[in-house]
């Protein structure tokens, strides 16, 4: 049987790293690699805050090439569409079949992956669609995968949450009305080890700082990289 030839949207965090050990899973997907949206100005992750060196590592450890979409800041919508646009034609060039993304169950998000990709011969996948958010949580961190909250919404969840590790202790502690897996936007992660991994990725946790509204931690990369 011919496997669809798939590549990932791969944000940096948990979501993105369990979707990638749910495709490679099922034996109808080859994962042929990663793709992430980048702030030119910055060089780092749209909305995660993560440096782009660590998600290189991320993607060497998963043993997967990156593709990197890069985006200037600030960006409009037309200029996002473009990036995207041209981005989806040099995939369906080399043969690529799906697109999938690691969303939840926010309908509107699901609504604009599909839209943006109609026509387009590759079709959109979503291995975590629908899955019971709570149970999905733990049993990222049952199969161990390990992450680092980045970034996070302080109207919604504490402030101090940022750079702590995503696991069972903090799921313990959500506010109410909190998503545990933070699809709301209340928190965001960078995954640094699991089984979608070869190897954990060494990082050291920097500075925390406020900006436009939300918290970041930066994250270090240490040790070279492999």
């Amino acid at each position: 049987m011919s496997r669809l030839k798939t590549l990932l949207s791969w944000s940096t965090g948990k979501d993105s790293a369990w979707a990638l050990q749910l495709l490679r899973d099922d034996p109808a997907i080859d994962v042929v690699g990663l793709f992430s949206t980048v702030n030119q100005a910055f060089e780092r992750v749209a909305m995660h805050g993560v440096r782009v060196e660590l998600l290189r590592r991320q993607a060497a450890s998963a043993g997967l090439p990156l593709y990197l979409i890069e985006i200037p800041h600030p960006c409009s919508n037309a200029e996002y569409t473009q990036a995207m646009d041209a981005f989806i034609a040099q995939a369906r060039g080399e043969g690529v079949e799906r697109f999938a993304f690691g969303d939840l169950f926010l309908q509107d998000i699901r609504r604009y992956r599909e839209q943006s990709l109609q026509g387009s011969g590759i079709e959109p996948l979503f291995p975590l669609w629908g899955l019971p958010t709570a149970e999905l949580a733990a049993a990222m961190i049952a199969g161990g995968l390990q992450a680092r909250i980045t970034c996070v919404d302080p109207r919604r969840v504490p402030a101090a949450w940022c750079g702590r590790r995503f696991d069972a202790a903090l799921l313990a502690e959500l506010p109410a009305g909190v998503d545990p897996c933070g699809e709301y936007g209340e928190f965001h992660s960078f995954a640094f080890a699991g089984p979608m991994f070869r190897e954990p990725i060494a990082l050291r946790v920097g500075i925390t700082l406020e900006r436009d509204g939300f918290v970041f931690t930066d994250l270090l990369p240490e040790g070279p990289a492999r």
